[in-house]
């Protein structure tokens, strides 16, 4: 959290997997920088897992997604909360040790029934409607 704060940053909601991590953050100054932050964060919190483990933490590259003004931030971070329930981790996200917030009051917003927000890389395209002749 320090990290985030000297960066100009803070972080709404976050969710650490088995495999990657989910985290919501947002910009709190003209001059923060996401991508010096991630890089940051990312040698930091290796440092210390391969002090203890000798392996390697993060793969090289990162995907990001910038939301648009009209998404939902609670819907957001209820998508990121929800990631160990959809992968069969546990049956309720308030369960996931490995979540949480430093700005909300996320298990509060979890039962308030958000409206889900799906992301757009998962959302189904429209199917063309096939186009019949008459023939006659």
């Amino acid at each position: 959290m320090n990290h985030a704060e000297s960066s100009r940053f803070t972080i709404p909601a976050y969710c650490f997997m088995p495999d990657h991590l989910h985290i919501l953050t947002d910009g709190t100054h003209d001059g923060s920088d996401l991508l010096q932050f991630a890089d940051a964060f990312k040698q930091e919190a290796s440092y210390g897992f391969k002090q203890q483990t000798g392996q390697r933490l993060w793969q090289k590259k990162y995907f990001d997604h910038i939301l648009r003004a009209n998404a939902r931030r609670e819907s957001v971070a209820c998508y990121i909360w929800m990631n160990p329930v959809r992968k069969g981790l546990c049956s309720r996200a308030e369960d996931w040790p490995y979540s949480g917030s430093f700005t909300l009051d996320w298990r509060k917003l979890m039962t308030l029934g958000v409206d889900p927000w799906v992301p757009p890389w998962r959302k189904k395209l429209p199917q063309p409607r096939a186009l019949a002749r008459h023939i006659g």
